[in-house]
């Protein structure tokens, strides 16, 4: 289980800090890790096993709050032996925050569960999906289940979730709102499928101040009617060789954010840039 005692005493502090308005508070947000049973195993050039082992312990000692996998935790077909070795590689980082996961098209819902028991924060009565909320420092984090079919590149949140996320986005209140999960919002056939219905739910509730995703193993900003799109670089690998492959410092707080790239491989120019952001009112 990754609900240490340590863990969760420090996710317990962390949402006690939360309460403060003014609070900032410090996130590692990682995506498409790919972790295969194979340590050996490489697609482009990289093997996502040994990128994960070089930053884990990199994390565990970057003054973070907390950390999010956004999704595709394992390389393709979410088998029992991929989760161990994340649950391993991950132990520095275990050992001192508190770590969520969402879920991508390569992994496997019963698999995930056998290995990684609990969450932090509040997981959510949504028939088949695995939903967190979560807090983080003055805002509350939504992790929504993308996951369609597993090794099925397509995503559908589907209505249950949809409705869910209807009903709680106006419950927060004024509290700013990140939600994140895997799959890329847009058009295409590997894209979420219900995109359009999903972003209508979001923009026109002004708590919501960024929408967080990976997926496309790229690295971009964009809006839309004010709410940030953040698309995260993948760890396991890129696509191209345009693109990253790292992980983001989020140094988040209630009037906008700061995101900070670390990028150890790929295209690396851009690595230690920081973005800054203004949520919407």
């Amino acid at each position: 289980s990754i609900g240490t005692a340590a863990t969760m005493a420090g996710f317990a502090a962390l949402a006690s800090r939360g309460q403060a308005q003014t609070a900032r508070a410090r996130w590692a947000i990682l995506s498409d890790i790919h972790i295969p049973t194979d340590a050996q195993n490489e697609y482009r050039g990289f093997r996502p096993y040994e990128n994960l082992k070089r930053i884990a312990p990199i994390i565990a000692e970057a003054g973070v709050d907390g950390a999010i996998v956004n999704g595709d935790i394992a390389r393709l077909e979410g088998l029992p032996g991929d989760y161990a070795n994340v649950k391993e590689l991950l132990a520095p980082v275990f050992g001192k925050m508190p770590v969520a996961m969402a879920l991508g098209n390569h992994d496997h819902r019963k698999n995930f569960a056998a290995t990684f028991a609990e969450s932090p924060g509040e997981e959510q009565a949504i028939r088949d999906k695995h939903v967190i909320v979560t807090q983080a420092g003055p805002l509350k984090m939504v992790i929504l289940d993308s996951m369609l079919q597993t090794n099925l590149v397509a995503g559908l949140l589907g209505k249950e979730q949809r409705v869910w996320l209807e009903q709680y986005l106006p419950s927060a209140g004024n509290t700013p709102i990140l939600v994140f999960m895997h799959h890329t919002p847009g058009d295409r056939d590997g894209d979420l499928l219900d995109t359009d219905r999903l972003l209508r739910l979001l923009t026109v509730n002004r708590n919501v101040k960024a929408l967080i995703y990976g997926h496309s193993h790229s690295y971009s900003y964009d809006q839309v009617k004010g709410m940030h799109l953040i698309n995260v670089p993948a760890i396991g690998y890129n696509f191209n060789d345009a693109e990253p492959v790292g992980w983001v410092h989020a140094e988040f707080g209630a009037d906008g954010a700061d995101f900070r790239l670390n990028a150890f491989g790929g295209n690396r120019a851009s690595d230690g840039k920081v973005t800054s952001l203004q949520w919407r009112s």
